[in-house]
């Protein structure tokens, strides 16, 4: 059994991808925007799961829940699922927090992110980086950023597997309901990557779809572009990687 940490729980892939893992066995860490929202995690609390709330767009919530769960039981695997689609809130959700979280979390086996075929249309511009929110970010840039902090987790700790999925667009509130592509394997692939002990499942450094490993844009593997990204994450934040 792993303790596994799913971000974005409370409809749609995280939330299948944390049903999923409990019915399996696994000890699940919920996660939801504020408590309006964590009500719809009643099912998985009270099966057991933990909850934490923290909304993403301010980076001193994320603190908190980090402190909040470096002070319980270690974490085995993180899914970074939380994402948004437009808006002010892109950057701070999609990149800053799995990016916060990942540098103050107490070190887990397994890291997760959530890509998406969008990336492919990202550019590998930092300009647009912008934790507090202060302008719309494009989808396609924080969907690249971070693919390549995935890439750059592996590379950096080794001991670490670090791998991006891409669920595919599916049927969820942020999909629409006519996506094309089928919700119950969307959320496999994150699952697998964070409990499997299949041998595919022990990698590292993959951009993952349906379980078949895919060549990401190139810049996700631009080791140079990788440094640039953590740079400027780290100052943006305040708070740079650190050996855990």
């Amino acid at each position: 059994m792993s303790r596994i940490l799913i971000t974005g729980s409370t409809d749609g892939l995280g939330y299948a991808t944390a049903d999923a893992l409990q019915s399996a066995g696994h000890d699940i860490v919920v996660h939801a925007r504020n408590p309006q929202r964590a009500r719809a995690l009643d099912p998985l609390v009270g099966r057991g799961a933990d909850l934490v709330v923290a909304d993403f767009t301010d980076p001193g919530a994320v603190r908190h829940i980090a402190t909040e769960l470096n002070d319980g039981p270690p974490l085995d695997a993180v899914i970074h699922n939380a994402g948004v689609w437009s808006g002010r809130a892109v950057m701070p959700v999609n990149i800053v927090a799995p990016y916060l979280l990942t540098a103050l979390l107490r070190r887990p086996r397994r890291l997760v992110y959530l890509s998406s075929g969008s990336h492919f249309d990202g550019r590998p511009s930092l300009e647009g980086i912008d934790s507090a929110g202060t302008k719309p970010g494009s989808y396609a840039d924080s969907k690249l950023f971070v693919t390549t902090l995935a890439t750059a987790m592996a590379r950096l700790y080794p001991d670490v597997l670090s791998n991006a999925v891409d669920p595919g667009w599916v049927p969820t509130k942020m999909g629409g309901p006519g996506a094309p592509d089928d919700l119950e394997l969307g959320h496999r692939t994150q699952q697998w990557l964070a409990s499997s002990d299949d041998s595919q499942a022990l990698t590292t450094g993959g951009y993952w779809y349906h379980r078949r490993r895919q060549q990401p844009h190139p810049a996700a593997h631009d080791e140079a572009f990788q440094d640039r990204l953590l740079r400027t994450l780290a100052k943006e934040t305040g708070t740079a990687l650190s050996a855990w």
